[in-house]
């Protein structure tokens, strides 16, 4: 016998999501805020964008955990991320710390899926949603 797993995110949600981050990742590297263009190590925005890599960093290991089946989805929307905001070596270290700051938490929080572990990927993805229309506004 086989049992159905419910999916935890709906593939128009998950799509929406990514739409989102890339769009986020767009007005980023559009240089709609003044000092982005240069190597400046800390823009107004820093904040939600390390909260943005954190939570992708989550969001990529709990989805496996889950047994999502969307490969490297998360971690390629982080190298987007890196690509947009990545300007110095540094800035780079900081972002890929705070992705891998998440996928450790989790990782060692959760060695199985639970319903606290879908209902903590069902909040990461609302905040990151939420994060990118932030984003989003924001551009002048």
């Amino acid at each position: 016998m086989t049992t159905r797993q419910t999916p935890i995110l709906r593939a128009g949600q998950r799509n929406m999501l990514a739409i989102l981050l890339m769009a986020g990742l767009l007005v980023a590297s559009s240089g709609a805020w003044p000092a982005f263009g240069q190597a400046k190590q800390t823009r107004p925005y820093d904040t939600q964008i390390f909260r943005l890599a954190e939570i992708l960093g989550a969001i990529h290991y709990l989805r496996e955990l889950c047994d999502a089946k969307e490969g490297q989805q998360w971690r390629d929307q982080m190298k987007g991320l890196l690509t947009a905001e990545g300007a110095t070596a540094v800035r780079r270290a900081r972002l890929t710390r705070s992705f891998n700051s998440g996928y450790r938490s989790y990782s060692r929080t959760y060695v199985n899926c639970t319903p606290s572990a879908k209902s903590a990927i069902s909040k990461f993805l609302t905040e990151g949603v939420e994060i990118s229309e932030t984003l989003m506004k924001a551009k002048p």
